[in-house]
């Protein structure tokens, strides 16, 4: 009985499948590229098939053949069932941070060398090839595209630089975008019959590559916040990234003109760049997986099917269109020469990118493969029936000839080359850090294994050879141990301050895990994390102390919040963004504690007592911020402060609650039921401490007015009045409260904190209880200086016609101003408040202490 139809189809993919899984580990043992022995496959296939169908030996394959030859899968299907995966999936894998500083390199080799080679294979075969300039630049623009997974997949197996790889994913990203969109203009003005406009083309391209990057970049961020509006719900989320690449490719390519492919990675890079801070790290885990499970089920399908169709495509292959390949080949790699080796010094010399390395450029330009999208773009061009026959016969003989060329030659040398220069072999860092590592990793690991052979009783004859064994390894990493020469103190602690704010990473990730954080909160803080590593990676501990700094500032929502609430008289948005502060410097506090303890444990033994000196400055001098801006909001909302810390301690104990069940079900103390009923106890349990906590954002405001030394002798009625003109503001260390000669809009009471102005090469300093903005108002003055942050400070604003309305009212509020003047002047030491009169002297004024 012969199997048709649909059901043929599907054997057919289900034994495709069988083959790919039983590819991966013959490559590995060939030491070939998985995509060059799945493209033999292919051809053997398409090969096979066309025979059995034209002998007459035998008719009992004739069916599987056919379905083989008529497998359903045209161009489109390439395009539109393949392409968003893989495109996508690349993005996801790319980590954006580490990437974005090779943003030069990047989009040189994604989008300047795609125009670079398309123009130069199409100027060398058009005295040859006998065909128009447009075609040639279309064969170009086809051959343009590069294949990163033989490449990535070869660099892997043998451990070749991470740079290296991350620029060759990141060009491959973008370069099928660069090249499908030149092919499509071209191939529009070759089946349309008019000539190609450079002018017209170059605005076509840039708009379908940048319109692209927006829509797939909004697109990801809707997506995401799907995803934070499921409440956590895997299967919900994990299904939304399935139908995001398809979404954003098909809505830019067939509705609104742009790039689908650019809108795809745009896309993935969105999501891969928030991603790990709004899904729970389980779910991030799975989603990897799924992803890479995909990616390898349609690029291994993609080139099977792909190389299937070159026999078809190779019919009628001549020897002078062999020379022409080799024209082709020959082109295409001098442009690609020219571009690596002539276009990035120059990058380098400008600091748009990072200098690379001579071994790395000469890799790259061996390195670029091509694939089945290249494949998939010839066969549009055979299928169209808009092109004429010697037109399509010449795309996909020479398209075909070039892709096989560049995977037998230059995809079975690669391996060679990488091992050649040294690029598997990893950094001096890296490997003086091995031995010291390995020495002490080797010593803990003998020392259980001693206590395991203990505690299960194995004899000392089998004992004793393995802990003899382990003794000598140990012995050889400690000769072999470099370290101590190998690395400055300055390298290592970039090193110590660059593995720290890794496990801070990681330590938020697991607080995530708990739901001991927000979504909000956990983005904001694994970008500052991800800030420090860069800093302390390009500019070691000045740039690590930076990135703490700035992360300490308040956000531009709070500021805005603070706007709002000032302006507008809005409470509700400084309220959340207080909240989503408290939260966000407490998480920060109990990080930094847990970073000390880390330093101690880790860090001293493996990089040396003198550089873990060196961090814990770093770290204390963190903490003793954190400290300070904590205290700062803790003061005024003790309350708060202290529901929080319960509310998150108990989310951890509901986690641990969690852990403890499982344990006991795994050794079988309670049943499955019993287990599903805990569960959803403790669930409920947590569910009812999402609720986000609430405060009085003016809660004792009216205290704090009465402990204001300026606004002693104000009548108790007047009090509440006062507290409803008054907004809060909070001040940074280094923040700006008044440029020097600006007009008084607020009068500032300080509640908390320090700040500092410089007059006549005097500092003066305004400390709680001063006034800042007072006399310069009442005087119709302008600020003299320069009034700005030296602590955390939380101040009581007051717009100045209020103020000027309130002194109008309340006479005594002049009186306490100039007599604090007065019993100031002459005492630098104390706590000052600046006065500039007409004839520019520095009034110094004390701060009355409050009334009993």
């Amino acid at each position: 009985m012969v199997v048709t139809g649909l059901a043929a189809i599907l054997l057919a993919i289900a034994v495709l499948l069988v083959i790919v899984s039983a590819v991966q580990p013959l490559a590995a043992r060939l030491h070939l590229p998985e995509t060059v022995l799945l493209a033999l496959v292919g051809i053997l296939i398409g090969g096979a098939a066309d025979l059995l169908l034209r002998t007459s030996l035998t008719n009992v394959f004739d069916g599987a053949a056919r379905t083989v030859l008529n497998f359903p899968v045209n161009s489109q299907a390439f395009l539109l069932i393949f392409l968003p995966i893989l495109v996508f999936q690349g993005a996801l894998a790319i980590d954006v941070r580490r990437l974005s500083h090779e943003i030069g390199t990047v989009l040189l080799l994604a989008v300047l060398a795609v125009v670079v080679s398309t123009a130069t294979i199409g100027l060398a075969l058009f005295p040859f090839a006998g065909m128009p300039l447009a075609v040639c630049l279309l064969l170009g623009a086809i051959v343009a595209t590069t294949d990163p997974s033989a490449v990535v997949g070869i660099f892997r197996s043998i451990g070749a630089a991470t740079r290296l790889t991350r620029l060759v994913e990141g060009e491959a990203l973008l370069n099928d975008a660069a090249a499908i969109s030149i092919f499509s203009i071209l191939l529009g003005a070759i089946t349309a019959h008019h000539p190609v406009h450079a002018g017209a083309a170059c605005y076509e391209f840039a708009c379908a590559f940048i319109g692209g990057m927006g829509v797939g970049a909004l697109l990801g961020r809707l997506t995401l916040l799907m995803i934070s509006a499921l409440g956590g719900t895997p299967a919900g989320e994990v299904t939304l990234t399935i139908a995001l690449p398809y979404i954003a490719y098909i809505l830019c390519d067939d509705a609104l003109g742009l790039s689908g492919v650019v809108a795809t990675a745009a896309a993935g890079l969105t999501f891969s760049l928030y991603g790990p801070s709004t899904l729970r790290p389980s779910t991030w885990r799975f989603l990897g997986e799924l992803w890479e499970q995909l990616v390898f089920w349609a690029g291994s399908l993609v080139f099977v099917l792909a190389s299937m169709l070159i026999p078809r495509l190779l019919v009628g292959l001549t020897r002078w269109d062999c020379v022409l390949i080799a024209i082709a080949l020959a082109a295409g790699l001098f442009a690609r020469f020219a571009v690596v080796f002539g276009m990035l010094p120059l990058l380098a010399a400008t600091r748009l990118s990072p200098p690379v390395p001579l071994p790395f450029k000469v890799t790259m330009v061996w390195g670029g493969l091509r694939g089945a999208i290249t494949l998939a773009l010839a066969l549009a061009v055979t299928e169209n029936p808009d092109v004429p026959v010697p037109i399509a016969h010449f795309i996909g003989i020479l398209a075909t000839g070039f892709v096989l060329t560049t995977l037998l030659v230059n995809g079975t040398t690669l391996r060679w080359m990488v091992v050649y220069f040294g690029l598997h072999r990893l950094s001096a860092i890296d490997e003086a850090l091995r031995h010291q590592i390995l020495g002490i990793g080797l010593r803990e690991v003998r020392d259980r294994a001693r206590r395991l052979a203990g505690d299960f009783g194995f004899s000392g004859d089998a004992t004793r050879p393995v802990l003899e064994a382990l003794d000598r390894r140990v012995e050889e990493e400690r000769e072999a141990n470099t370290f101590d020469v190998a690395l400055g103190d300055r390298q290592r602690v970039t090193l110590a301050l660059i593995t720290i704010a890794n496990q801070e990473r990681s330590i938020l990730l697991d607080l995530f895990r708990i739901r001991g954080l927000s979504r909000g909160v956990m983005e904001t803080l694994l970008r500052g994390a991800d800030a420090m590593v860069d800093g302390a990676r390009l500019e070691g501990r000045f740039g690590y102390v930076r990135a703490i700094r700035r992360q300490l500032r308040p956000s531009w929502r709070f500021k805005l919040a603070q706007w709002v609430h000032r302006t507008l008289g809005f409470d509700q948005p400084l309220m959340y963004a207080m909240m989503e502060r408290f939260e966000r410097l407490l998480i920060q506090h109990l990080v930094s504690l847990a970073l000390t303890r880390f330093m101690r444990r880790r860090i001293e033994p493996t990089l040396g007592m003198r550089v873990a000196d060196i961090v814990s400055e770093v770290l204390e001098r963190r903490q003793k911020l954190l400290q300070d801006a904590i205290e700062t909001m803790r003061l005024h909302y003790l309350g708060y402060s202290e529901a929080l810390e319960s509310r998150m301690l108990r989310q951890v104990a509901i986690r641990l609650e969690g852990e403890e069940y499982d344990i006991l079900l795994g050794e079988s103390l309670i049943s499955e039921e019993l287990h599903r009923e805990l569960g959803r106890d403790a669930e409920q349990r947590r569910k009812r401490l999402d609720r986000r906590l609430k405060f009085n954002l003016k809660s004792g405001i009216e205290a704090r007015i009465k402990s204001v030394p300026a606004l002693r002798g104000v009548p108790d009625a007047v009090v509440h009045d006062v507290a409803m003109m008054l907004s809060i503001r909070f001040v940074a260390p280094g923040e700006v409260l008044y440029r020097r000669g600006a007009r008084v809009g607020m009068v500032y009471f300080i509640s908390a904190g320090v700040l500092e102005s410089h007059v006549a090469e005097h500092d003066i300093r305004y400390v709680e209880g001063d006034v800042i903005g007072a006399e310069e108002l009442l005087a119709g003055r302008r600020l003299p200086a320069t009034v700005r942050g030296l602590r955390f400070g939380h101040l009581l604003a007051i717009r100045a016609r209020e103020f000027e309305r309130l002194v109008d009212e309340h006479p005594v509020i002049r009186r306490n101003i100039e007599r604090l003047a007065r019993l100031r002047a002459g005492e630098p030491e104390a706590p000052t408040l600046l006065l500039a009169p007409p004839e520019r002297r520095i009034i110094k004024v004390i701060a009355m202490p409050p009334a009993a």
